[in-house]
């Protein structure tokens, strides 16, 4: 008997060693990935019935705010500009959670955070703790990117270059966040489920969470890298003027011009035209390792550390995988093959050459002030990463405004202004490419950057990057300099 008395006692003593360590491993070594996993609306049923603060953009359009309700929950959340910032502010639904900024930023509008941390006397005075959180983006960019963009698949970014902080992030299609933020939840679910079956993919921010190969606009970061290991300089190599290029160890395979054409020259007049035969060559004489970590130095196959959830890394393959695919590396040194990138990323590329090489950190937050009035919180402005050095990224610059001022980019002219762009058609393999264009301006001191990416239009030689994107860029390039 003693003995099977003992055998249970190491039974249960062993349960609740396992029990301790479970409860432990749940709620502190798993802890924040339980909280912040999309699928746990815990903290937002704790914090629905709650006082919630507004959204606003830099130039005070109010894009997210409380109102009385009249029902259990006192309070609705209101998204006055409709779906025109449903890829910003997200949604606050009680079904299905947060998105956005109010996810990001749920414990600024919860008044969560204060500026000096807590207070005993806000137990015994009774106030509102919300607090009300401004974006960088202005209101007129961002409705001008959207109106450009029209019913076209895809994606407009706009940055400041010399701080990160996102001015326009517009993309289609879009979806209205009311229709998910609303008490009626039978309602709310018809709209989930018809969001969610909508091929047009209407919940995905294509911004900073969908990758497009980048096609001839990555030429930006092939010809920094050749500039920044000495490989090519602005005058040399010419290369030679092609239709085709032979490509290594391929059976005879060939790399051709957009549309069949002929190219060469030295790197401006390759860049200028966006002659792929050239750059191609230019891959090769990198070499895989020198064009992976070229691509790595520019953000790629990291996250940027934008202050919204669940971003995606731009992909370069690493130098390992082209030990037995030498024309891979030719393929993407012009942004083909597996290459792959979000239009932030791209936009990331065009900033950090605007800015002498630095990369930003890109952000949305400009401020957090209390219901008081008081500043809590403001965004403090610090690089990402250094790509190349600032010789490098003036050289490029260079180049750039050669794309706009005579070459492949030239719908991107504005009068006055010397605008720094480069071209992209990639192509899809199904009669459709993506089409894009990044651009910073004024070039020689800049103070903003975009990339514009549209999606499957048709592969036709008059529908290209320079055809479609660049106007949309030159449109909200105007507007920002204008304001």
């Amino acid at each position: 008997m003693n003995t099977q008395i003992r055998r249970l006692g190491v039974v249960l003593v062993v349960l609740f060693c396992a029990l301790f360590v479970q409860l432990n491993w749940l709620q502190v070594i798993d802890a924040n990935d339980l909280n912040n996993h999309p699928a746990n609306s815990r903290a937002v049923v704790r914090d629905f019935i709650q006082p919630r603060g507004n959204i606003q953009t830099a130039d005070g359009m109010l894009i997210a705010e409380s109102v009385p309700s009249g029902d259990s929950f006192k309070v609705q959340r209101r998204y006055p500009q409709g779906d025109l910032y449903s890829h910003i502010t997200g949604y606050f639904s009680f079904t299905y959670g947060s998105e956005g900024v109010e996810r990001e930023y749920n414990d600024a509008l919860t008044g969560t955070i204060s500026k000096s941390g807590f207070d005993p006397r806000d137990l015994l005075v009774e106030k509102d703790k919300t607090a009300n959180v401004t974006l960088t983006i202005n209101s007129k960019l961002q409705q001008i990117a959207t109106e450009q963009l029209g019913d076209r698949k895809g994606s407009v970014v706009a940055i400041d270059p010399r701080t990160g902080g996102i001015l326009a992030f517009a993309d289609y299609p879009r979806y209205d966040p009311n229709t998910l933020a609303s008490h009626h939840q039978d309602a709310v679910r018809q709209a989930w489920t018809e969001l969610n079956a909508d091929d047009g993919k209407p919940l995905l921010p294509r911004t900073y969470r969908e990758r497009y190969p980048p096609g001839s606009s990555f030429k930006v970061v092939t010809a920094a890298t050749g500039l920044a290991t000495g490989t090519a300089t602005p005058a040399m190599p010419v290369y030679p003027n092609l239709k085709e290029l032979p490509l290594p160890n391929a059976g005879g395979q060939t790399l051709a011009n957009f549309g069949g054409g002929t190219c060469g020259g030295n790197l401006v007049d390759a860049l200028r035209v966006s002659c792929n035969t050239a750059f191609a060559q230019l891959g090769l004489d990198l070499g895989a390792q020198k064009l992976s970590a070229g691509a790595e130095a520019f953000g790629f196959n990291k996250v940027p550390p934008i202050d919204l959830p669940f971003g995606a890394a731009a992909f370069f393959p690493p130098a390992s995988s082209f030990a037995r695919d030498l024309p891979g590396v030719a393929k993407s040194a012009i942004g083909q093959q597996d290459v792959s990138a979000t239009p932030l990323q791209m936009a990331l590329v065009a900033a950090g050459i605007a800015n002498n090489g630095v990369i930003m950190t890109p952000h949305l937050l400009a401020e957090v002030r209390n219901s008081e009035g008081e500043v809590i919180k403001s965004y403090d402005n610090k690089p990402w990463l250094t790509a190349v050095p600032a010789n490098v990224a003036q050289q490029t610059r260079d180049m750039m405004v050669g794309v706009v001022a005579g070459g492949s980019g030239s719908r991107a002219q504005i009068p006055g202004v010397a605008v720094a762009g480069k071209t992209g058609t990639a192509q899809t393999g199904r009669d459709q490419s993506h089409v894009w264009f990044i651009a910073f301006a004024p070039a020689e001191a800049p103070r903003i950057a975009v990339a514009v990416m549209l999606e499957n239009q048709p592969s036709l030689t008059e529908v290209t990057g320079g055809a479609l994107a660049a106007p949309i860029a030159a449109a909200v390039i105007r507007a920002a300099l204008a304001s």
